[in-house]
This record gives C-alpha cells, structure tokens and sequence, in this order.
C-alpha cells in the first residue's frame, strides 16, 4: 500500500494565537517574550517580526533594536496549550494515526484514507479550511511519502503553504533546497560540510557513505546519507516517545538570594506540573537548568521510581540538584523540568506491593499510595480552577519574586 503522511505545522503559532485573540495586532510585528529594557530573548515572533530579521532565541535587546515599533507581549503558555489541544483534536477526524510532535506540530499517518475522505491534496485544503473556520489560526502541510520528506514540504510556501512531494519527484525537490533547509543540519554540521568543500544537496548526495561517516561520524554520516536520497531517517518514529516539560527564568538581575531563587524554583515546579496535568504524562526525570552571571551554564538530573504527583515533590528534587551544582555566586537564569516517555497519565499505575498497609512514617497516616491520590487530586484541582479563571497563588509566591518566560 502507498505510504501518504501529512506533516502539518501552525504558522507562527504563539504571535498568531496572539494576533487571533486581539485583531488589533494583526498586520502589526508582534514579538512574544521578554519585555524590552529586561533580560530574556524571544520566545516567537510574527511574520511581520520576522522581516525585520528578529527570531527565536534572539535576545530581546537585539529584537529591540532591530523592531522598537514591534508589540511586546509576555509568554502566555496556557492559552496556548488551550488552542494547540484544540487543532490536535480536530486532526483525529481525518485519521487515528496522530503523533503530536510539539505545541505547534503533529504528523498524520494518513495511509488508506483515500478510498474514504479522497485525494491527499484535496484532503489537505479541507483540512487547512476547518482549522482556520474552527479556531482562526492558520496552518501549513507537507505532504509525501514519509515523515522526513512531508516535514520539509511543510516549510515549502510558508505561511499557510500546502505542497506535496508527488511520487518519482523525491530527487528533484530536495535538489530545489539549500542545505540548511534540510531538517536535522545545525550550525556545526553546515560548517563542516563548508570545510569539505559541499554547498549544495547534490554535492552531499555524491558523497559515499564511507566518506561521510570518517568525516562526520557513524550516525551522522548514516543520517546524512538516507535524507539527500528521500528516505526517512526515523526521527519521527512512534517507537521514539521522548518529550520534556520545562519551564525557566531569567532574573531581572543577577541574584544569589537563597529565598528568592527558592521562591522561583517552586514557582516553575507550578508551572511544570501544571503542564504535566494538562498534557496527562508521567514523567521519568526531573531536571534542574542553572547559568551563572559569566553565562556558564549546567544541568542535573534525576531519574525518578514514581512520577511527582505534585509541584512540592518537583521542587523537593530540584532544591536538592541545585544544591549540588550551585555553592554560591550570583544566578542569572533558573530552569526546571522533566522529561517523560509520553504514557497516558490515566494508563493504569502499578500498584504497591503493600498497598494497603499504613504507612508507618511519623505524620504520614494512611497508605503512600492513598496520599499520592491526594496530592495529584488537590493539583488538579488547583490547576481546574486556575484554568477557569480562580487567581490561586502559593502563599509563598506572594513576596516579590522573579520575571518569567517560556
């Protein structure tokens, strides 16, 4: 049977979201993150942004520079998990087979759907006009027939793009692109190949395999064999259910307050869990993220036996690694996270071994297993409130803290 997948990407999709919220912002160069004169970068732009050569992870000082006249909004994460989770569920009406890939993007596994919803491109305009008639937002869609090759599509034409890599003509449109259109070659890797003398994907495709990988490594070379011939790497394969929730920030100046670096890591321990919530996973590490003022940056993490049923057991984890890797000396940035396997939060849980037994630690009644359900019903119940509208606010987040960003 022939292989059809969509890869489909929202356009811009937090400015837009922005944009869609307030029509006084459309057409105007929108630039969410950091507000100007404080540290931070650029979470997303606009396309209107965009033309000024302002981007992501741009720091926000530069953005300013190039586009003073820009609209500065903080990161409004919630509402933009709100809209994303309401495209996602608009794809599963046209295939069961969706991989969310991130906040703004998702393949669909769209084999054998022809017979019953029609041809691929056809399909794809209906889709593109339901989005659009359902939540306002735009979207661009690669078709082809693999993940890879559907991904690059995606880009071709954007914003609201559409293109499909017609069967036999796999060759030709990859000759059509730069290399750094190539999805998975960062900076290192085009500066190598700029070393061997390759600018071009026909260049690269001529390269052996043997040479490839002496110069670029075993896995490396193998990745950049398959994709200049059309075939998917696997980056996308559903066996591959690595994700990472996390949140951090940057001080508004450089700070080594114990209390108020302990105020901001349980405030992302909030936010992260809230997310865990929202997204129904279970993670399997929590990680710590930590830069100094002279920029150097370090991580900890920790593998967990249980996923955290609340943001005190997060914040627990993340004081305890950042005791290892901070001694003192000013912070500049703080980042908390974890990383899951993407299971359904509401997949059964394996059971304790004495589950119905006390616990017998001193003022802990009842069963470990019985005040899990707790913790995790009383933060979702927070975050059900919270997201409703209800200000709750931890009683020691009240003091003067931090400025955060996503």
């Amino acid at each position: 049977m022939k292989r059809i997948y969509f890869h489909v990407d929202l356009d811009a999709f937090f400015a837009s979201v922005e944009q869609n919220d307030n029509p006084e912002l459309r057409r105007k160069p929108v630039i969410i993150g950091a507000a100007p004169g404080h540290r931070g970068v650029v979470a997303a732009c606009s396309y209107e942004a965009r033309g000024y050569g302002v981007h992501s992870a741009m720091p926000i000082s530069e953005a300013y520079r190039r586009c003073p006249n820009a609209v500065y909004l903080p990161v409004r994460m919630q509402r933009y998990h709100e809209m994303s989770t309401k495209v996602m569920s608009l794809f599963g009406a046209y295939t069961p087979s969706v991989q969310q890939l991130s906040i703004d993007e998702a393949s669909l596994d769209m084999t054998g759907t022809e017979r019953l919803l029609g041809l691929p491109l056809e399909v794809a305009k209906k889709l593109k006009a339901r989005v659009r008639s359902e939540t306002g937002l735009t979207i661009s869609v690669g078709i082809a027939a693999n993940r890879y090759l559907a991904k690059l599509a995606s880009e071709y034409g954007k914003p609201d793009g559409l293109y499909q890599v017609a069967e036999g003509s796999e060759i030709s449109f990859l000759d059509s692109l730069e290399l750094h259109d190539l999805w998975g070659l960062g900076k290192k890797t085009l500066v190598r190949l700029e070393e061997l003398g390759i600018d071009s994907v026909q260049e690269l495709r001529r390269m052996s395999l043997e040479r490839l990988q002496s110069s670029m490594g075993r896995a490396g070379g193998a990745y950049l064999y398959r994709i200049v011939r059309g075939e998917d790497p696997g980056v996308y394969r559903q066996s591959r259910k690595s994700h990472s929730i996390s949140n951090e920030t940057t001080f508004e100046l450089d700070t080594d307050d114990i209390e108020e670096i302990r105020r901001t890591l349980l405030a992302l321990s909030h936010q992260v869990m809230f997310r865990i919530i929202d997204e129904k996973v279970r993670p399997k590490t929590v990680f710590v993220k930590i830069r100094f003022a002279d920029f150097r940056t370090t991580t900890a993490q920790r593998t967990l036996e249980t996923p955290p049923v609340s943001a005190e057991e997060i914040y627990g984890y993340a004081t305890e690694m950042l005791g290892k890797r901070w001694t003192g000396g000013p912070l500049r940035l703080l980042g908390v996270g974890v990383s899951t396997s993407l299971d359904d939060a509401e997949a059964p849980r394996q059971g304790e071994l004495f589950e119905g037994l006390p616990d017998l630690t001193p003022g802990s009644p009842g069963s470990r297993a019985a005040n899990d359900e707790k913790r995790r019903a009383l933060e979702e119940a927070v975050y059900r409130m919270k997201r409703g509208g209800t200000p709750l606010t931890k009683a020691s987040l009240l003091k003067k803290g931090r400025r955060s960003e996503e």
